[in-house]
């Protein structure tokens, strides 16, 4: 019995190899050189850097965002960590292109070793984890993401950061469980025996912490709290259930309840702690609306979620219609952030863009993916299913309800690292035998080389969109090759 029970509540981490953290540095190395290289270019403030860059200036050097045309403070409808965050990498290199676009370029690459590491826990494997740090490293909208001052790429850090913190979570309290059993203890008992000693939950806090964060940065990372107090009491209930507590769901509630509202003051402090700058500084916009300052603050708020409600304004690269993140998957409207027909490619006609796309590829793999992961999880009855579908859905589903919303395919930024993760569920189950059931070590050998070729197929066409992705100058016609669905892409 002993012996169902560390089956069930040992984590897949503990599998690894000792060289797991080697790999995943290796493939980390590799995507910080990706982005790293030749960062300033293309020069100027590519599409809305105009924006994020500037503020992010200015909020370093008064505290508040700034309209120096008009010599005014600036209104802006997205809360300020990710511009401050922006604005460091302008202190350390600068105020230019390698200034505003350094802090992208790190929390992209530090974004790599940590969706590895967290793939690499949650599938035991240390080849998964590598294929999914790879997809992730060689994925254009991640790539071009984190070469450019926009405030997504942040965002998705700092959800993913949360997500990593709630598996580890997972795995500290299930181990808790374990050495419980393992020791004696009685979880069929009564009162503070029949469970393990008082411990603080200190990664559910910092996931707390972090989702704060990813508040401040967009207000989007709204929709992802009622999806992870769900993520935490299922892993709770689990935990219990698989040590053999007889009300597991009941014990959960009691036990855990208060930790989790705990978590509510964090979230609200942290992401009040972004706007600081505002609060103790004076001439912020609305910042004198009232003579209280939380007046003042509660006002701001209140415009901006007017203004992001009242946003219907027509764009070029909008994403359009209803099933706009669908159409996020598909590809079907990818956004130009830069573009110059100057001669330097040898050639009369020349183009050089900067164009935010997803690797084909990989992209166009998502949706089937998403419809294994649900399969394989329903049959293998998989937690690992069931986190992803639920942390995609609540990046992805609430844009359903905001039609006429003006939207564009960045808005997908954070479900990206979800959906890779889909897609390597599914090689995993394909390698893998269902639980129960032994080996089979055919299946392991054609579902590694299916798994290698696809990785390595992303690669390939990854190296084929780079020019588009960093503003290379190329031949035209070798530009209009790479504009797969035509009008959609230009």
């Amino acid at each position: 019995m002993l012996n169902v029970v560390r089956r069930r509540l040992l984590p897949l981490e503990q599998r690894l190899n000792p060289y797991a953290w080697l790999a995943a540095l290796a493939v980390t190395f590799l995507a910080g050189v990706l982005r790293l290289y030749n960062l300033a270019k293309p020069p100027g403030k590519i599409f809305d850097e105009t924006y994020y860059a500037t503020d992010a200036h200015w909020l370093w050097e008064k505290g508040f965002e700034w309209d120096e045309k008009n010599g005014t403070a600036g209104y802006v409808v997205h809360p300020p960590l990710g511009k401050w965050i922006i604005g460091l990498g302008e202190q350390v290199l600068g105020y230019n292109e390698a200034g505003w676009r350094l802090s992208a370029a790190v929390f992209g690459t530090i974004s790599v070793l940590m969706f590895t590491r967290i793939a690499m826990r949650m599938f035991g494997s240390v080849v998964l984890g590598c294929a999914a740090g790879l997809l992730m490293a060689f994925d254009g909208m991640h790539f071009v993401l984190s070469r450019t001052a926009l405030l997504d790429l942040f965002l998705m850090f700092f959800l993913l950061a949360a997500f990593g913190a709630l598996v580890l979570d997972r795995d500290q309290r299930r181990l808790r469980w374990l050495r419980f059993v393992e020791g004696g203890g009685d979880p069929h008992g009564r009162g503070r025996d029949s469970r393990p000693a008082f411990a603080v939950p200190w990664w559910r806090l910092a996931a707390a912490a972090l989702l704060g964060c990813a508040l401040a940065v967009k207000w989007s990372a709204l929709a992802f709290l009622p999806v992870v107090v769900l993520l935490v009491i299922w892993w709770e209930v689990g935990a219990r259930r698989s040590a053999g507590v007889r009300h597991p769901i009941r014990d959960t509630i009691l036990d855990e309840g208060l930790w989790i509202l705990a978590c509510v003051p964090i979230v609200l402090g942290v992401y009040l702690a972004s706007w600081s700058g505002w609060i103790l500084t004076d001439g912020g916009y609305y910042r004198d609306w009232s003579p209280n300052w939380f007046s003042s603050l509660v006002h701001y708020h209140q415009e901006a979620l007017n203004f992001h409600e009242g946003l219907s304004s027509e764009h070029t690269y909008q994403s359009a219609g209803p099933w706009a993140p669908i159409q996020w998957l598909l590809l079907g409207r990818p956004v130009a952030f830069y573009w110059s027909g100057d001669p330097g490619c040898g050639v009369d006609q020349c183009a050089a863009e900067v164009l935010l796309l997803g690797t084909p590829l990989l992209w166009w793999s998502f949706l089937p993916a998403l419809g294994a992961t649900l399969w394989f999880g329903i049959a293998r009855r998989d937690w690992r299913a069931g986190a992803i579908l639920a942390m995609t859905a609540a990046a992805l589903i609430p844009w359903f309800f905001f039609p006429n919303r003006t939207m564009f395919y960045f808005y997908a930024m954070p479900a990206e690292p979800f959906l890779i993760l889909a897609v390597v569920f599914v090689f995993g189950a394909i390698i893998t035998s269902p639980p129960g059931l032994p080996q089979d070590e055919n299946r392991q050998l054609i579902g590694s080389i299916a798994l290698g070729a696809y990785v390595l197929l992303v690669v390939i066409m990854f190296a084929f969109f780079y020019p588009i992705y960093t503003g290379t100058s190329i031949p035209y016609v070798d530009w209009q090759h790479r504009m797969f669905l035509g009008n959609r892409w230009i």
